[in-house]
């Protein structure tokens, strides 16, 4: 399946929808599928507790909500693809209608990303004042977590593909 380049982010989202209806039982039903779905939320978890721990979450929610907009910043959703947001509803989660603001991504909610599975800049950017601000040990601590979360995001990402591309087009 292709990038689907110049397909805006509500047609992609459609399409990942689509892909849902037509193969989101089989895809939660393969063992590969479902292990790594397990798997990766597990090191969403581990990775979202870092972060928060760190203080990373509040200073990007400073960033965001009183200096003006955070690196979550409008256009940032292009770089995801149906795949990736398909990943997304197989683990159950409802994809916004709408953005919550013209200036930010179409991802971002009030507690920041609605998403589990993030593209890989959402997950490994660190802008300079959090890599100013947070120990550089706890920095190795996060970069490690989250190389194991792209790691494996990369993993399901190419295994979903291949599926769709083995069993069938949209």
């Amino acid at each position: 399946m292709d990038f689907r380049i110049g397909q805006t982010i509500r047609e992609k989202i459609a399409t990942a929808k689509g892909l849902y209806l037509r193969w989101g039982e089989q895809l939660k039903n393969d063992p590969a599928i479902s292990t790594r779905l397990a798997e990766l939320s597990r090191r969403v978890e581990a990775s979202s507790a870092l972060i928060l721990r760190a203080g990373v979450v509040e200073q990007c929610r400073i960033c965001e909500e009183d200096e003006g907009g955070s690196c979550c910043g409008q256009g940032i959703e292009n770089r995801y693809s149906p795949e990736l947001l398909l990943i997304n509803l197989l683990f159950g989660l409802k994809l916004p209608e709408a953005a919550k603001s013209s200036e930010s991504c179409f991802f971002l909610g009030d507690q920041g990303c609605v998403l589990k599975a993030r593209e890989i800049l959402c997950i490994n950017y660190m802008c300079f004042k959090i890599k100013k601000t947070v120990a550089p040990e706890m920095l190795l601590e996060i970069q490690e977590t989250n190389g194991a979360e792209m790691d494996l995001i990369f993993a399901l990402h190419e295994h979903i593909k291949g599926f769709i591309r083995q069993n069938g087009p949209q």
